[in-house]
């Protein structure tokens, strides 16, 4: 049996996991060999020399290693909704809200994701594309939808005359889960205020839901995309209503093709709209 084998395979794996997790920077200055035997606490005390006194023990507690120093705990996940909504709130333009999500420190996504994925096309055109989150080509681009949902996605909007310089693009989440997981309840509302702000400086005429995530997120239905792509709900920013039509993720029509069909329709019923009709 070869040892040395076994431990470098499994280091190999632990790597390949803590990669498909997201995690892609070490929090300690010195590598810790996680593989490694534990090594049993000694019991074994030395007697002190024929007729010496006993050395005076150290009342000094032993130092805590670097990988196990102690950081501040995050805020509860009520505390960070509210912050988000006071900071969300204050945002008087898209650079402002940009900046202020920079810098929010509230959601953890922020300490895996790469970078910031805030938006994306014209902040002036008519209609605003809203996905879940980014996911790993995003986040290395600093843009939403830029992978192989990304080309569907401007493929879509093309069939109905629209590109990048005329239509916007964000999602809810603007941080690439680890892994490209399903993003958590508590980050989604935690993210919701700076989306709905988002949403709100944009001002578009018309809203296009992608997906049920963002769907459910952002009208405020339980139904699941099914039972309301097609069907036009109103957004209500505090200032206007807005039009909404949930349809299709781009992912979920590479997966499903079969469904380009339907989305087809509610391109189609974008288009209406846009032309007045």
């Amino acid at each position: 049996m070869n040892t040395s084998t076994d431990r470098s395979a499994a280091a190999r794996e632990l790597l390949d996991f803590y990669a498909a997790a997201g995690v892609d920077a070490a929090l300690g200055e010195v590598a810790v060999d996680r593989l490694a035997p534990a090594r049993a606490p000694s019991n074994e005390v030395a007697a002190p020399h024929q007729g010496a006194s006993s050395p005076p023990r150290s009342t000094e507690l032993p130092r805590r290693p670097a990988e196990f120093a102690l950081t501040p705990a995050p805020a509860s996940p009520d505390i960070a909704v509210m912050t988000a909504r006071e900071t969300a709130r204050s945002a008087a333009s898209l650079d402002e809200l940009r900046e202020l999500l920079a810098r929010f420190e509230g959601c953890a996504l922020r300490t895996t994701a790469k970078q910031l994925v805030f938006a994306d096309g014209n902040p002036q055109a008519r209609v605003m594309f809203v996905g879940e989150a980014p996911g790993r080509d995003e986040d290395i681009a600093g843009l939403p939808f830029v992978g192989r949902s990304g080309k569907l996605l401007d493929l879509m909007i093309a069939a109905i005359g629209l590109d990048r310089t005329s239509a916007y693009i964000a999602n809810v989440i603007p941080w690439r889960p680890p892994g490209n997981r399903t993003p958590t309840p508590q980050e989604t509302q935690i993210c919701l205020p700076f989306i709905q702000r988002h949403i709100e400086l944009v001002n578009p005429d018309v809203l296009v839901t992608l997906g049920n995530p963002s769907t459910q997120t952002l009208l405020g239905t339980r139904e699941g995309i099914m039972r309301t792509r097609g069907r036009w709900f109103e957004y209500e920013t505090g200032q206007r209503t807005i039009r909404a039509l949930p349809t299709f993720h781009p992912a979920y029509l590479l997966r499903s093709p079969s469904y380009k069909r339907l989305a087809w329709q509610d391109l189609r019923s974008i288009a209406k709209v846009l032309a007045g009709a």
